[in-house]
């Protein structure tokens, strides 16, 4: 196990190495210059000024020098300067990274508990009203853009029902502090996480509905139901145990993938995460905040795989993780 996790370990480094530099080339090659948006935004777009700036933040110098120091921070763990923040790009993101990872892990669990619950649900009863409507739902919402959900869950259930805030992570002036202010976040993170989690709940419940019915015609369950174990028994054990693994796999590839849905649903519910400030530094052309969150996202992908694997030897010991 030791030997696997290093190897994995290994891997993931220099996956992560080659994914910052093709970021840096993808976003060094997009139009627009910082130098001159800054300097606009400063009412002096002359070309001294903008040549000053350039050579304060390094922007004047070689392709290939800022890319070397840019890979140089990395190892160190330095993710560079935002010129626009005046701060750190480590401790941008770290202010906003707990945000995004309770909206995230929240619409990840949500969706992972709710969709293996109704796909296996939709699974036992088969050919039914319920399993039609189960799998007609999960469709509609599997179908339905996510800013079209986010935009709608608004105007339902807190602009005309009125039942949870509408935007922002908590609620500002209040002043709560303690248990209180943890209840107060936890209401405003309803609409967003029902509202990430909506589209792989269907995508799990699909998932779920298909990989049981497929085990559910094996032979070893076969001959556990003519061997007269209860049926109950035969669906926990043999069949949703095994029916499962094809969701956990799903699961760990889609879970780097719901950080890329929050950008939508922390724009549309103003929260405060990650996914944000990557929004707001495309606008405003702050290179260094655009490759801080595309770097720290793909770390948060490769780590999401290497917890899948070991995840499989918990849901099914008989599987060897190899190297």
């Amino acid at each position: 196990m030791f030997r696997f996790l290093a190897s994995r370990v290994v891997k993931g480094v220099v996956v992560l190495l080659a994914i910052a530099v093709l970021n840096f080339a993808l976003i060094r090659a997009a139009p627009g210059d910082p130098a001159t948006v800054m300097a606009g935004e400063a009412g002096a777009a002359d070309e001294v000024f903008v040549q000053q700036l350039r050579e304060r933040f390094g922007l004047d110098r070689p392709m290939i020098e800022q890319l070397g120091l840019y890979l140089k921070g990395i190892v160190t763990f330095d993710l560079g300067f935002s010129y626009r923040q005046g701060r750190s790009v480590a401790s941008l993101i770290g202010e906003r990274l707990p945000a995004t990872l309770l909206l995230t892990g929240s619409a990840f669990v949500i969706s992972l508990l709710f969709g293996t619950a109704l796909g296996a649900l939709a699974a036992r009863r088969a050919g039914t009203w319920s399993d039609t409507a189960i799998t007609t739902t999960a469709l509609l919402f599997y179908a339905t853009p996510l800013f079209w959900v986010a935009l709608m869950s608004q105007i339902v259930f807190s602009l005309k029902l009125g039942l949870v805030p509408n935007v922002g992570y908590e609620t500002i002036g209040a002043g709560y502090t303690g248990l209180a202010r943890v209840l107060d976040i936890l209401h405003h993170l309803i609409l967003p996480a029902l509202t990430l989690g909506l589209f792989f709940t269907a995508l799990y419940a699909r998932m779920m509905r298909a990989s049981m019915l497929e085990t559910a015609g094996a032979d070893y369950v076969r001959t556990a139901r003519a061997k007269g174990v209860a049926p109950g028994l035969v669906t926990r054990r043999h069949i949703a145990r095994n029916a499962i693994l094809p969701v956990v796999t799903l699961a760990g590839l889609q879970a780097g993938q719901i950080v890329g849905g929050a950008i939508l649903t922390e724009t549309v519910f103003a929260w405060p995460g990650i996914g944000r400030l990557m929004f707001e530094a495309l606008a405003q052309r702050d290179y260094q905040v655009l490759l801080g969150v595309f770097f720290v996202s793909s770390a948060m992908v490769v780590l999401f795989n290497l917890i899948t694997d070991m995840v499989y030897r918990v849901v099914d010991p008989r599987i060897q993780v190899g190297g």
